[in-house]
């Protein structure tokens, strides 16, 4: 592939976008607390442990946005609302599924690869990279 053919460009740029939404920290947890069923705002941030409600709020409006995840109002007082996973959603909880678990079944490995890394000594900066 030639590096600057626009299909090529048009199609990292793509895979880019959607990726850096979906693989966003409250997206990958929200999603995940989602697969259960729908959650009213309040039961998600319980279960989203760390997330504040301003991120919260951005992290659903952008998935209503994208188009994975549904809002419903009930006419009650106060008012109701459900979040809940379109099929769009549900389509991402297998993929998102894969990577958590090879997370976890690879968490140790990373741990000790950076330890290793860290344990090195200082290695001399290339040329013009150095610090100032």
């Amino acid at each position: 592939m030639k590096h600057g053919h626009k299909n090529v460009t048009g199609s990292c740029m793509a895979v880019h976008e959607v990726l850096a939404q979906i693989g966003d920290k409250w997206t990958v947890l929200t999603v995940r607390a989602l697969g259960d069923g729908p959650r009213r705002f309040s039961a998600l941030k319980r279960e989203v442990e760390g997330i504040s409600q301003r991120m919260l709020t951005l992290t659903l409006r952008t998935l209503e946005r994208d188009g994975f995840v549904s809002r419903t109002v009930y006419p009650t007082i106060p008012p109701r609302v459900d979040y809940a996973l379109t099929p769009l959603g549900q389509s991402l909880t297998e993929p998102l599924g894969v990577i958590a678990q090879w997370a976890l079944t690879n968490r140790q490995r990373i741990v000790d690869a950076r330890m290793a890394f860290d344990g090195r000594a200082p290695v001399d900066e290339p040329m013009g990279m150095a610090a100032e």
